[in-house]
């Protein structure tokens, strides 16, 4: 299997953990999440992170992104402090702080996905022109 697939491979079974996280942390009923159904979860949901990251950076892509792999965990560093955050909250029962530390967990897993896209992305290999972000000489004027 080539890194990519491994990496799509890794991705869909990360958006199911997390949709498994959401929908835990909905509270209905008083039928609250355990913080072990939760751990689970966010655990689950930062293994296939680190596990496509580590894919990404073997599968010769930091070649092209010297600072990917130093960059890279600092972002997982940050999704698992994140993941504390979440379970510590389940923990308290505190909902509106679930809600809050559950979106920000959910925004640094995206986060992480664009990441390993984007030193995935040959941009630097096309023209300007053609590389994602930058307009076209004509449109700028």
């Amino acid at each position: 299997m080539t890194a990519d697939g491994e990496i799509h491979d890794y991705q869909v079974r990360c958006q199911s953990y997390m949709l498994e996280l959401l929908m835990l942390a909905r509270v209905e009923a008083g039928l609250a999440p355990t913080a072990v159904e939760v751990s689970h979860a966010t655990g689950a949901i930062i293994a296939e992170i680190g596990a496509a990251s580590r894919a990404v950076l073997s599968g010769g892509y930091s070649r092209r992104h010297p600072g990917a792999g130093p960059f890279l965990q600092v972002r997982l560093n940050r999704l698992t402090a994140a993941a504390d955050e979440v379970i510590a909250a389940t923990r308290d029962g505190d909902s509106a702080s679930l809600r809050r530390v559950l979106n920000k967990f959910e925004a640094l897993t995206s986060a992480m996905w664009t990441v390993h896209e984007t030193v995935r992305e040959p941009a630097l290999d096309r023209p300007p022109s053609e590389r994602p972000g930058t307009e076209p000489a004509a449109a700028a004027r």
